[in-house]
């Protein structure tokens, strides 16, 4: 089994980097730390980068996961290719745009991208935001999936993902103690569905609300609590259509809690107790 240590970036592509990551600045919350050969790389904590844009397809996306050493990147290609997952394996260029020592290359059965990486870089400077959202940590992120019980399989089979809950078929997965860090929700085409960092209190998330609606952003769920980790949550819309979200008090599952996986209808109430009602095609009834 491939033992995933963290989550480390998504890489999008966008038709104008400039005007995302301006938007990621000032709308968002992310502190710009660098631009080289056209990418401008983004954060919401002490790494050295969550995101990065780059000019390309609005629909390429990358997320890179990190394991913990070059041994454990080796065994992990080992065992993507026993199990019939095509591995590309990166060069020193490649892993200088990804700011990490080593890397590989896969995709998931619906054709998500993902680079495994070893010791993704970190920053020796604290996270000093554009704007005070009161962002400190990406946490997770949603994926597209054709098929959720294949691509479930795909992520509990082969790696140390587990899944928590689910509400219809879309599971809610994590490789450590945090409630989820993929959600895979149904669709019929590969990409990233929404990318979250994790705000203080509630009080960050009902500021950020008025903040949002004064400036005319698209909020298209929440405020709101979810049914099934218990954040606090906002969900709106950023650069070429990708949903953000900030979300705080996420449910933190010990091994000592001997956690029982639930099962959660696909409504409104299981993806908000307090009555939001999303206007996300993936979480509509």
């Amino acid at each position: 089994m491939i033992e995933l240590v963290d989550l480390s970036y998504v890489h999008m592509g966008t038709p104008d980097p400039e005007e995302s990551a301006r938007w990621a600045r000032d709308i968002y919350g992310l502190e710009e730390v660098g631009r080289e050969n056209g990418r401008v790389y983004l954060r919401g904590d002490d790494r050295n980068h969550n995101v990065c844009y780059f000019r390309g397809d609005p629909g390429d996306h990358t997320v890179g996961i990190a394991v913990a050493d070059d041994a454990a990147l080796e065994a992990a290609a080992s065992h993507l290719e026993a199990g019939g997952v095509a591995v590309a394996w990166g060069d020193a260029e490649g892993a200088a745009v990804r700011r990490c020592m080593r890397y590989l290359t896969f995709r998931d059965p619906t054709g998500n991208s993902f680079d495994l990486v070893v010791r993704p870089f970190h920053s020796g400077r604290r996270f000093f935001p554009s704007r005070d959202a009161g962002i400190y940590w990406f946490n997770h992120i949603g994926l597209k999936t054709s098929d959720a019980p294949r691509d479930e399989k795909f992520w509990c089979g082969l790696f140390n993902f587990r899944t928590n809950d689910w509400i219809g078929d879309a599971p809610l997965m994590s490789f450590d103690k945090v409630h989820h860090r993929f959600a895979l929700f149904p669709t019929d085409h590969a990409g990233v569905q929404h990318i979250n960092f994790q705000v203080r209190e509630t009080d960050d998330i009902m500021r950020s609300s008025y903040f949002l609606q004064d400036r005319q952003v698209r909020i298209v769920f929440g405020p709101g609590r979810h049914a099934t980790s218990g954040a606090r949550f906002l969900y709106f819309e950023g650069p070429d259509g990708m949903v953000f979200e900030y979300s705080c008090g996420v449910r933190m599952i010990e091994p000592e809690d001997d956690w029982r996986p639930r099962q959660f209808p696909f409504t409104n109430e299981s993806f908000c107790v307090w009555g939001s009602r999303p206007d996300v095609p993936e979480f509509r009834e």
